[in-house]
């Protein structure tokens, strides 16, 4: 079986005019153009099946949103090629567009002066949303995305997490194939995401729908995503889960100690490198020892062991790298696969 989405080789290349130097340079630009050219997409290749949750991740400038352009069909690609379900996004654009919805985190598709619940009649009107079908998904939206409260209200008097609460219900409401959200919870307080999040993952759960997520907030990825697409300069860095993710890119963690005073001494004592040989102690701190070491290197039973052995302990706990920290190390130390 086919993928749904297809992405192979990949490349967009913006040209802007590269000005002549010089006095003349203004009017010989003019007649003898020369171009600075940029690959924002540089042989980007990958495929999602029908009914996935992929976090598709990059800092700022990586190509993320290009690609993302590129398959919805805003954006012609330079060179390789995007199929969506089939359909070739920007030869074949009305076709795409009536399988898919889009969510820009600093955009709206809802009509400004309008009640909520025209906006969404006027969404369904313009996909051709049977009325049975219409009333279905707006129960559901209003339930899920606890809309009731504000939807006979004008979108201009939303607060933002109310908006985009509408925004991904008019994005959904014709039951697309295939939904982008890009940065759908930022600027969002707690209770806002909480409920996005909530709303994402029950409707991946039912599996008629693929979404791709691009965000900046990693917390919305660990708790959404069984597999993200890492890129950075126009290039794909790793695809797969992000246990995976940790494995190949985190391989250290932390033995945080609390220790107790010594009974004799009733000093708190410090921890020496000599008892806890091939780690490193990061710091002591107020009776808090924070010991790394690699996981691949040295069994933390054996570790554990010896801190018991050699001092009096309270408590100790291990902590694992959050995707966050992975993510920024990548980036920050151009690690590659």
């Amino acid at each position: 079986m086919s993928a749904l989405i297809s992405v192979d080789g990949l490349v967009k290349e913006f040209r802007k005019v590269k000005p002549h130097e010089g006095r003349l340079g203004s009017l010989r630009t003019l007649f003898t153009r020369r171009y600075e050219v940029n690959r924002a997409v540089d042989g980007v290749s990958f495929a999602i099946d029908e009914g996935e949750l992929v976090g598709y991740l990059g800092p700022n400038g990586a190509g993320k949103s290009t690609t993302i352009k590129m398959m919805t069909g805003i954006v012609m690609p330079t060179g390789g090629t995007v199929r969506i379900s089939g359909l070739d996004p920007w030869r074949e654009r009305p076709c795409n567009a009536a399988q898919m919805g889009v969510v820009f985190g600093q955009r709206t598709q809802l009509w400004w002066d309008l009640p909520l619940r025209e906006s969404f009649r006027l969404v369904g009107a313009i996909y051709g949303v049977s009325p049975a079908d219409y009333r279905e998904s707006l129960e559901r939206f209003v339930d899920l995305l606890d809309l009731g409260e504000f939807i006979d209200r004008p979108v201009r008097q939303l607060s933002l997490g109310q908006r985009m609460r509408g925004d991904i219900a008019a994005a959904m409401l014709h039951r697309p194939r295939v939904v982008y959200l890009d940065e759908p919870t930022i600027g969002l307080d707690v209770v806002a995401k909480d409920r996005m999040r909530t709303f994402v993952e029950e409707t991946s759960r039912a599996g008629e729908t693929t979404i791709v997520l691009t965000t900046h907030d990693l917390a919305d990825v660990e708790r959404l995503c069984p597999r993200v697409i890492l890129i950075d300069h126009g290039r794909v860095l790793y695809d797969g889960d992000v246990q995976g993710l940790k494995a190949t890119y985190a391989t250290h963690r932390e033995l945080v100690v609390h220790l107790a005073p010594d009974e004799s001494t009733g000093r708190t004592p410090a921890v020496r490198a000599a008892d806890v040989l091939g780690a490193e102690i990061v710091s002591q701190e107020q009776g808090v020892a924070r010991i790394r070491f690699e996981a691949s290197r040295i069994a933390v039973q054996h570790l554990i062991a010896s801190v018991n052995q050699n001092y009096p302990v309270r408590d100790l706990s291990i902590v694992e790298p959050d995707l966050e920290g992975v993510v920024r190390r990548i980036y920050s130390e151009g690690l590659t696969p």
